[in-house]
């Protein structure tokens, strides 16, 4: 609203300035005409001189490009033109001071200021004289008529520099509001396309995410309950043995549809919610040992510490799918599990004597390997670091290591 109101003022300033020469001229002549005791010669003579006054505000001034201030020295032989014509003009005609008026507006297209000033009182000084008849025969009317001149400079010429500087700096606003605008619209589009990729982030962090519990849980369920039914199957024909079997495939089924369920909810896996993380690693080392029949040697070195939730998830996981793994593919005969409390630090170990693995590139990766991969970015999730190394017939070593701060300095930092 405020923007139009002063665009709209302007557009009149400007009309104005372009239009008022034309009118005072068209005045002065008019009632010059009205006026008896005129010849016709010298009625036709200032009618000459009114028309020249105007082709050459037409084509000095009306005419010129804008901003006219830019163009100095035409403005400065216009407006000395201008002040010519219009002297000679109301010296035939005192009349013609209307049309004089002119000057004080077209001052301001002077440039620099003091010109605009400089112009003002030239005009104010010979409006005064001409007029009144100077020279003045008192010192009286030199005194009033001097103030006169000096007040008026001061008043309009200064007025009209104060009006160009309040002008520039209403055309610095509307230009700055302008470039805010053009900010503003820039920056709801820059946040419209960050939250169309903050979505699309989203939706590929949830997919990553329950894509690594399914195999964490689901995956790691069904490949123990095949593995539990194909050792039942074996061991038809021994009743305890296929009996046992036959119950841990039940158990872990309902385990793995536990874990789904938690999954989908984004809970913390059950071990973790009734124990802390020592105590669910040894109760999981405990589980695959009795599905296996193999040992697994559990440590814990270090003060425990109660680390955050993220930290403790990625460590247990790291666990089950690397056991998960020795299991599937090491066929080893020594397991070793070490959970080492290092300060700011927790380092999760898990070593097998197994056959072993060909490491596919510098970051540990095996070829076709999902679960190391889901591995890796768990921990990498919580600013970790896992390192594998292995070789054929030489075992498998898998570390995780995390930076973490243990719980209750992070309550006393916050």
């Amino acid at each position: 609203m405020g923007n139009s109101k002063s665009l709209s003022w302007e557009r009149w300033d400007r009309t104005i300035g372009t239009w008022i020469p034309y009118v005072t001229l068209a005045v002065s002549l008019i009632v010059g005409l009205l006026q008896s005791g005129r010849g016709q010669a010298e009625i036709a003579a200032t009618a000459g001189l009114a028309a020249l006054a105007a082709v050459w505000v037409f084509l000095l001034f009306t005419r010129a490009p804008e901003p006219r201030e830019a163009h100095r020295l035409r403005m400065m032989i216009y407006y000395t033109g201008l002040m010519t014509i219009g002297s000679v003009l109301m010296s035939r005609q005192p009349v013609y001071f209307v049309f004089m008026l002119t000057g004080f507006f077209h001052a301001a297209v002077l440039r620099p200021w003091p010109l605009t000033i400089l112009g003002v009182a030239i005009t104010s000084i010979l409006i005064n004289t001409i007029t009144t008849g100077f020279p003045w025969p008192t010192f009286e009317q030199w005194s009033i008529f001097g103030l006169i001149i000096v007040v008026q400079t001061l008043a309009i010429g200064f007025g009209t520099i104060i009006g160009e500087r309040l002008a520039d700096q209403s055309k610095q606003r509307k230009e700055a509001v302008s470039r805010l605008e053009e900010a503003l619209q820039e920056n709801a589009g820059l946040h419209a396309q960050l939250l169309a990729q903050a979505r699309e982030a989203g939706v590929l962090d949830e997919r990553q995410r329950m894509a690594r519990e399914i195999h964490d849980t689901l995956a790691q369920g069904l490949i123990g309950i095949i593995t539990q039914l194909e050792a039942a199957e074996q061991a038809r024909n021994r009743s305890d043995d296929w009996q046992r079997h036959i119950d841990n495939a039940t158990g872990l089924a309902r385990e793995s549809l536990s874990e789904a369920r938690r999954s989908v909810e984004g809970s913390r896996p059950e071990l973790l919610e009734s124990a802390g993380l020592p105590d669910a690693l040894a109760q999981t080392a405990r589980q695959w040992s009795a599905m296996n029949g193999l040992p697994v040697e559990v440590t814990t070195t270090g003060r425990p510490n109660a680390l955050l939730p993220e930290v403790e998830d990625a460590l247990l996981r790291t666990a089950q799918e690397a056991l998960t793994n020795v299991a599937k593919h090491a066929r080893a005969t020594r397991v070793g599990l070490t959970l080492s409390y290092m300060g700011d630090e927790v380092v999760l170990d898990v070593r097998d004597n197994g056959a072993g693995f060909v490491i596919a590139n510098e970051n540990g990766a095996s070829e076709g390997g999902f679960g190391l991969i889901a591995m890796r970015q768990r921990v990498n999730g919580v600013a970790g670091t896992l390192t594998i190394e292995s070789e054929p017939d030489s075992g498998t070593a898998i570390s995780a290591r995390i930076p973490t701060l243990p719980a209750e300095r992070m309550v006393q930092a916050s």
